[in-house]
This record gives C-alpha cells, structure tokens and sequence, in this order.
C-alpha cells in the first residue's frame, strides 16, 4: 500500500526475488505544483494503490531511473497512458517497445518543478550476463530533504529476509548505505563515478530513499559519504 513519508513524499513496496533472493524494490511518489505527481520506479499496481495514487494528484511524469527498474512500466503507463514516460540513455534500445517521450543523458544537475536530479556516470552493476552500465539517474526533494536513489546504493539491515542478510554481509554491504563487493569490482571508471557523486553531495539532504533495503530517515548524507568513500577508496 502507498504509505505517506513526507509532505509531497510518498512510497509503495512490494516483493521481489533477484537471483532467488527476496530484495523488495520501491516505488517513490512526488507531488509537484498543481496537484501533478512525478512516479520514480513503477512497480506492479493493484486497484487500491491506483485509487490511493489518483487521490493525491494527477501522474505526469513516469520515471524509469536505471536499466534495470523497467519490469512494470509498460503495465503502468496502461492506467496513466497521457503521463510523459522519461527514462535513461539505453533503454530506448533495451525496451524498444516502450514509448518514451524523454532520454535522460545529462550528467550534470538539472530541475523540474523543485526536483532536482542528476545522471551517475561510470556505475557498473552485475546481472546474469556479467557486469553491464547501470546509467542511474538520482533525484533530490528538496522540501522534504530527500534523495532518491534505485540501486546506486543498498541498505539491507535487521528487518532484511535471513538469506539476503546472508549474502549482503558476504559481499560487505550489510547494515551499510553502500554498493556490494560485485559492484565495486565492476565498476572500473571511478573517476567519472566521483564527479558524479561530488554533485549530488552538494544536495543537502537528511533521508534517502532507495529501491532495496530500509530507508535511512536520518544522517543519509555522511553515511553515503562513507559508502562511497569505501567504494570509491578516495575521501570525497
């Protein structure tokens, strides 16, 4: 069920299973001016959260984030066929299917209507193929302090099914706001990851929501910091 987080802030979660382990993944909501709503990472609905969701606003923007976060848009855009579908460079080629009305490509700070958001350059992340560009792209509320993220960073705590814990503390990412050991060794080209990551530190957020894992409600900042200070292996 769609769940308040903050004012113009919401967020609705569900189960889901990556490489046979229970993960979650999350959807945030964001009211803009005017009662129009921006949907990040849409996940399957159900006719409760479709009542909730056309109650708080209108959907104007569909969000995919990453490369990986796109399983249910096209379901989606099917209950909101006029809202504007944005996604990340690559994904017009990975899901030709889809109907997309902007690529997101710039990798530095753009605004929409007090959302601020920003490309991550040179994050690699792994899938059954191997390693492969995640092309994320992070998104900072400002009246609520937040930053949005998908899967540039996990949070996988006490509250995370004992299997994910498991492995989560095998790959050094347990009770940690950071990206696994497999994620580290992929990504090659930190440079361009800590330049992007200088610009989103610039934002002054408090909370960070992320697709998988609790969300940090407090002191996100100099914990991602020290996240990407471990991945990065550089003071940021």
């Amino acid at each position: 069920m769609i769940r308040a987080i903050d004012t113009d802030l919401w967020v609705a979660e569900q189960p889901l299973k990556y490489f046979g382990l229970e993960v979650g993944t999350r959807m945030t909501i964001i009211r803009l001016s005017g009662n129009q709503l921006m949907v990040i990472s849409p996940i399957k609905m159900d006719n409760a959260n479709i009542n909730y969701l056309n109650q708080l606003g209108e959907v104007i923007y569909i969000i995919v984030p990453n490369l990986y976060h796109h399983l249910f848009v096209a379901e989606f855009q099917h209950y909101y066929p006029h809202a504007k579908l944005w996604a990340v460079s690559g994904l017009e080629r990975k899901r030709p299917d889809l109907q997309i009305d902007k690529i997101i490509s710039n990798n530095s700070i753009n605004r929409i209507d007090g959302v601020e958001y920003i490309l991550v350059a040179g994050f690699n992340t792994f899938d059954l193929q191997g390693y492969s560009a995640l092309n994320e792209c992070v998104f900072f509320h400002a009246k609520s302090q937040t930053l949005i993220v998908t899967d540039i960073v996990f949070h996988f705590d006490e509250k995370s099914p004992p299997k994910t814990k498991l492995l989560a503390k095998m790959l050094g990412a347990y009770n940690q706001l950071r990206p696994s050991l497999l994620e580290k060794f992929a990504t090659t080209d930190k440079t361009k990851v800590k330049g992007s990551m200088q610009q989103v530190f610039s934002w002054n957020f408090e909370r960070i929501i992320m697709a998988h894992g609790s969300i940090i409600e407090q002191h996100g900042k100099s914990q991602l910091k020290a996240g990407y200070e471990w991945f990065l292996e550089v003071n940021l």
